[in-house]
């Protein structure tokens, strides 16, 4: 009896053996087919968008009168290669950098003197600095004391591009081509006979049209961009008051022949000033108006080179005007008709070039 139940237990222990080896077979051949398995992971990427931000314009000055600029010439593009620039050296010490800031401010106010004390306190802190030293030469300069202006100048330029970067080269530009007087150009650049042409009776209004010519000698080379004609308009009023205009709306401009090639000599400005009609009550309250007459002044470079005052009183009216001999003052020519190539129709200004 003992032999066949010590056979049926060890008969049953067999098949219990099996079958666990029988299941971890299964399970692992369900992990290494699950392991075969790709699995895609979805990631969101967020990207920065760049926004740009408009920086507003600085609004120009307005200049005194009508000021009229012969157009700029257009220039052929040249392809060049372009050269690595050069910086400025920064102003190795804090104190002398904000010296020589102050300093150019106080010089383009016009303020000179604040401008050199400035400087020289700077130039006491840091007397090698080439920025300090430029900005001592451009005060001169613009001083008209040219000499120091140059000895300044002289002191960049010998510190080399390794010393002075940009204001090497434009220190050697100032050496080399010497300082332009202010009145370099008198005498090569001037106004002509203004003429005048009136139409009181126009159905806009007082109508006067100025014909201004402007002169250049045959042998002298001037850059037309920094022209300047200059017009104020005075006015007489009922009660004999002189007054100024101020309403430069209603003056309209015109440069007569482009582009310049000062054929004949001069080129002609032409400007059209009208008085638009007064109100009977309006002309009770403030006085009616008529054109009484105008000032015109030629600058170069900022430099003025000739005025013309009609009438002559009118002259005493504009402060820091040069003062001329009666004699050398040409009196303007009145004419009875309009000019011959004057077209009504046309616009005053010429057309803007097409963009492409």
């Amino acid at each position: 009896m003992k032999a066949p139940a010590f056979a049926a237990a060890c008969w049953f222990l067999g098949m219990m053996a099996f079958a666990q080896l029988l299941i971890a077979g299964m399970a692992l051949a369900t992990r290494l087919e699950e392991s075969r398995e790709v699995r895609v992971v979805e990631k969101e990427v967020l990207r920065p968008v760049a926004v740009r931000v408009p920086v507003p314009m600085p609004a120009e000055s307005a200049d005194p009168g009508v000021v009229s600029r012969p157009p700029a010439t257009m220039k052929p593009e040249i392809p060049a290669v372009v050269p690595t620039p050069l910086d400025v050296p920064q102003v190795a010490d804090p104190r002398s950098e904000r010296l020589v800031r102050e300093a150019r401010q106080a010089r383009v106010a016009g303020d000179m003197g604040r401008a050199i004390i400035k400087l020289e306190e700077a130039l006491d802190q840091s007397p090698d600095d080439p920025s300090v030293r430029y900005e001592l030469g451009m005060v001169h300069e613009q001083m008209g004391v040219y000499d120091i202006a140059a000895s300044h100048y002289q002191k960049v330029f010998e510190m080399g591009v390794s010393g002075a970067g940009s204001l090497y080269e434009m220190a050697a530009t100032k050496l080399r081509d010497g300082f332009e007087q202010p009145d370099a150009m008198l005498g090569k650049l001037a106004l002509g006979r203004v003429r005048i042409f009136k139409s009181p009776n126009d159905a806009n209004g007082q109508r006067v049209i100025l014909t201004i010519p402007v002169q250049k000698s045959p042998a002298d080379e001037i850059d037309v961009e920094e022209i300047a004609v200059s017009v104020i308009f005075f006015n007489r009023t009922t009660r004999g008051e002189i007054v100024q205009l101020e309403d430069n709306s209603w003056v309209k401009e015109q440069w007569v022949t482009l582009p310049f090639d000062w054929a004949g000599g001069e080129e002609s400005l032409r400007m059209i000033y009208t008085i638009p009609p007064q109100d009977d009550q309006t002309a009770h309250l403030f006085g009616g108006r008529e054109y009484y007459g105008q000032v015109v002044s030629l600058t170069y470079k900022g430099e003025v080179l000739d005025v013309q005052a009609w009438p002559r009183d009118l002259a005493a009216r504009i402060p820091r005007m040069p003062s001329a001999p009666a004699s050398d003052l040409l009196l303007p020519e009145f004419q009875d008709s309009l000019p011959p190539d004057f077209d009504p129709a046309m616009p005053l200004l010429p057309a803007l070039p097409a963009l492409e």
